[in-house]
Formats: C-alpha cells, sequence, structure tokens
C-alpha cells in the first residue's frame, strides 16, 4: 500500500531539497563572483561561504518540513504547493539573515538575493515535474491509494465525484459499508460491499490506507463506534460531514476551553482590522476614479441630456448591509416612465424602454460609474455583492437558500459573481454561489484580483439589455 511508500518518498524528497539547496548556494556564488564578474570575489572564497552551509542547509530543511512540504498532497492544486515553496523560502532566508546579523558574519547581499531566487526556481521546477510525473503513474493505476468508505450519503456520492472526476490524485475506491443499502448496490463506479457492523472484519482482512466515514446526518450516534474500531486497527481515518451543504467550506473554529466550537459562516469582513482596511481602500479607490473618469461621466451626463428628457441621474432603492435600504446611484438609461406603469422587472432584450445611449452605457456598465458616489457614502463598496431591490430580496430570500448572507457585508459595483458571468439575467443561484464564497473567502489580494478581472473582462456585459 501507498502508505508503505510514504516514509521513503519524504526521504528521499527531503535528500533531493537538500541537494537544491546545495547547488542553489554554489550557483549563486559562481553568478555573482566568477561568470558574471559583478564583483571582485576577494575575501569571499568558495570556502568561506562553505562554512555557512553547516546552518543553512539544517535550517532550510527544518522549515521545509514544518510548513508542509512533505506532507500528503493528493486533491491539492499546483498553486498551493508553489505558495508552500514561496513561503518556506521566505521564512528560511529571513531565519539566515538573522543568523548572520547575530553572529556577524559578512556576506554578500547579491549573493543572497541570486541564491534565494534560485532556490525558489529550483524547487518549483521541480516539483512541477514530480507532480505531472505522479499524476501520470496514477491515472495508468499505480501509486494509488486504497480507501473503504463507511456510509452512503450525500457526503459519500459528492465524495466519489470528486474522485472518479479526478484521477491524478490516485485514489481508488474498494466500495462502500452502509446498513441501509443493499449489498450491490452502486452508485457509478462504487458498490454497497457490507454493513457497517462488517467495518472491523474488512480493516482485518485488508490493508487499506484511508478510511473515509460518510455518514448521514441521521447515524451521526454509530460515528464514535467506527471511529474506534478504525483507530484499533492503526488506519488513517477521515470524516467527511453530511452537512457540508449548511457549513462552509473553511468553517471557523473557536476553542472553548478544550470544546470545539464551529461557527455556521466564516466572514472574515467581521473583523474590524479587516473591515478598516477595506474601507480605506474603498475610499481611496472610489476617490480616484471619479478623478479618472470625471470626463467620460461628464460626457456620458451631456449626451443622456441631449438625448432624452428627464435627469441625468437615476436613483432607486436597493437593499445593502444588514438588510438596510439605501438610494444606489445610476446614469438614467430608460426613458422616464410614470411609476404606476413602471415595470417590476429586469430590462429584458431589445426593451423599449431603454434609450439609444442607455444601451451604450449599459452594455458598457459606463451606467454604474455614479455608485462611486454611494461607496464615499458608505452605503456601497468598490467590490461586494450586487445589491438588488427590495421586491426581489423579499422574493428570492424564500425561493434561494442562502440568499439572505450576502447582506451580511456591504453591496458592491462589481464581484465576484459578475466577473465569472452572472450578470443581468442570469442564474440567481449561481450568483449567490459565488457571493457567499466571496464573502467567506475575502481577502484583500481577493478584491484586487476582482477588480483586475473587471477592467479587462468585466465593463462588457453580454447579458446586459
Amino acid at each position: 500500500m501507498i502508505k508503505d511508500n510514504q516514509k521513503a518518498f519524504n526521504q528521499l524528497h527531503i535528500v533531493t531539497d537538500g541537494v537544491f539547496v546545495l547547488a542553489s548556494y554554489y550557483l549563486a556564488y559562481m553568478l555573482r563572483f566568477a561568470w558574471l564578474n559583478m564583483e571582485k570575489a576577494g575575501d569571499y572564497t568558495i570556502e568561506s561561504y562553505s562554512r555557512f552551509l553547516i546552518v543553512v542547509l539544517p535550517v532550510y530543511l527544518l522549515i521545509y518540513w514544518t510548513s508542509g512540504l512533505y506532507a500528503p498532497k493528493r486533491g491539492r492544486g499546483m498553486q498551493w504547493e508553489l505558495w508552500l515553496v514561496l513561503k518556506a523560502n521566505i521564512i528560511s532566508g529571513a531565519a539566515f539573515i538573522v543568523l548572520l546579523f547575530l553572529f556577524k558574519m559578512d556576506i554578500s547581499r547579491g549573493f543572497l538575493a541570486i541564491f534565494y531566487g534560485t532556490n525558489v526556481l529550483l524547487e518549483c521546477v521541480f516539483r512541477f515535474f514530480l507532480r505531472k510525473f505522479l499524476e501520470h503513474l496514477r491515472r495508468k493505476g499505480k501509486n494509488l491509494k486504497h480507501i473503504l468508505i463507511v456510509g452512503y450519503s450525500r457526503a459519500a456520492e459528492a465524495y466519489v465525484d470528486r474522485i472518479l472526476a479526478n484521477p491524478q490524485w490516485g485514489y481508488f475506491v474498494h466500495g462502500i459499508l452502509d446498513d441501509k443499502m443493499a449489498v450491490g448496490t452502486r452508485y457509478k463506479k462504487v458498490s454497497v460491499v457490507g454493513t457497517m457492523e462488517e467495518l472491523s472484519d474488512y480493516l482485518q482482512k485488508h490493508d487499506y490506507d484511508e478510511i473515509a466515514i460518510t455518514l448521514a446526518i441521521e447515524e451521526y450516534e454509530k460515528l464514535e463506534r467506527l471511529v474506534a474500531a478504525c483507530e484499533y486497527s492503526g488506519v488513517h481515518t477521515k470524516f467527511i460531514p453530511d452537512y457540508n451543504h449548511i457549513v462552509p467550506t473553511v468553517p471557523y473554529i473557536e476553542d472553548l476551553e478544550g470544546l470545539p466550537v464551529i461557527n455556521i459562516r466564516k466572514v472574515p469582513l467581521s473583523n474590524l482590522v479587516n473591515r478598516a482596511v477595506k474601507r480605506t481602500v474603498d475610499i481611496v479607490g472610489a476617490a480616484v476614479a471619479l478623478v479618472l473618469f470625471s470626463v467620460p461621466m461628464l460626457v456620458v451626463a451631456l449626451l443622456i441630456k441631449l438625448t432624452s428628457k428627464g435627469p441625468v441621474i437615476f436613483s432607486q432603492v436597493r437593499v445593502g448591509l444588514h438588510n438596510k435600504e439605501f438610494k444606489m446611484y445610476k446614469f438614467r438609461s430608460m426613458v422616464v416612465q410614470e411609476a404606476a406603469k413602471e415595470v417590476n422587472a429586469w430590462t429584458t432584450k431589445n426593451d423599449s424602454r431603454v434609450t439609444g445611449i442607455g444601451k451604450f452605457i449599459r452594455k458598457t456598465s459606463i451606467d454604474e460609474l455614479p455608485q462611486l458616489i454611494n461607496v464615499l457614502k458608505g452605503d456601497m463598496s468598490l467590490v461586494g455583492p450586487r445589491p438588488e431591490r427590495p421586491k426581489f430580496v423579499e422574493k428570492f430570500k424564500e425561493e434561494i437558500p442562502r440568499y439572505m448572507i450576502k447582506h451580511q457585508v456591504r453591496p458592491g459595483i462589481t464581484g465576484w459573481a459578475q466577473v465569472n458571468g452572472y450578470r443581468g439575467d442570469t442564474s440567481i443561484r449561481k450568483r449567490i454561489e459565488h457571493d457567499v464564497h466571496y464573502i467567506e473567502n475575502w481577502t484583500l489580494g481577493f478584491d484586487i484580483k476582482i477588480l483586475f478581472l473587471t477592467v479587462f473582462k468585466g465593463f462588457i456585459n453580454k447579458n446586459a439589455y
């Protein structure tokens, strides 16, 4: 089984990383003092530099280990692993510099920069090709991790779906033990092979790498007994909850004097510092954007005034943070209508109410620019879920699960749903899925990414009419 080879693989991996650290170290020395003639070596001899390796090599490998570079990576993306390499090298480089300072050791700063860059490059290239090689083996049926699933549920089906969709992970499911489903019942390529009472017998007869417990939520009273049986046999055990439709992917867990408390919804923007950072970026960003777009906004305002009767700016009541209503501003893109005749619905293709200039500014999202004023007022953010009218909020909160979660943060001019194409007359469910993902995974970098995507693909809205 794969677990028998993991220890040897990790040892080989550590040796390989040690070789790369050494190679990077000597390459950096040669680049700095020999090949590029960037600086005369003088007292910086290869012998004097080599003595630092007594400290550098074990420090790097220790930090690599504690950073999780040798942990199993099945099911993890390449970006995640490359980030670990970068993070480990940042910490290792900082530790190296601190040691140099503490022991007053003289070393070239140019050498340090080249060593750092070379080591990161070699490690990333090596891990990329190693990953591709392992994925190739797994697709061929080698280097597999053998799994038994306990409990037939929605979680079991979701787990099987992901395993079958990703053969490069190298998981092989031998079957499912369940008390309610008949032996022989199949879900895709996986069959029910026995009952949960037979778990101990299966563990004695077979050498599984992993047991995945996927009990239906109404069977959780069996969990303690099943976990005890798995731990008695020494097999690695995973628990995949059947309430993933309730609890987010990365729940926030508090330690209440040894009692784990799961917060149902993780909202990073409930943190005061995060809110302050986002609000600062909103104010600065909106102010700069108003200056940059002042001339185009004046031109659009003039065209609206010359081509149709009515005000330049149109305001509409929307629902924002904490379910509070506010007036959202837009450039008017439709003919002025009497309140009694106004159609309380989204615009549709070839909508007769949209003006000539209105079609253009809606398609290019220029009509949204006055919302920069909403951002300065604090009603909105540059990035966040799009706000909706009260009438539709009342409708959707009854129809769409988790719809009201979007009101835990300020609504935005643009958002994760919008840059993924869910604007205008598109799926509300998909839009909410993206909004919830944004709310649970907010970072300043995520906001910057969304703004970047908005600039390059978010302004042209194919679903705007």
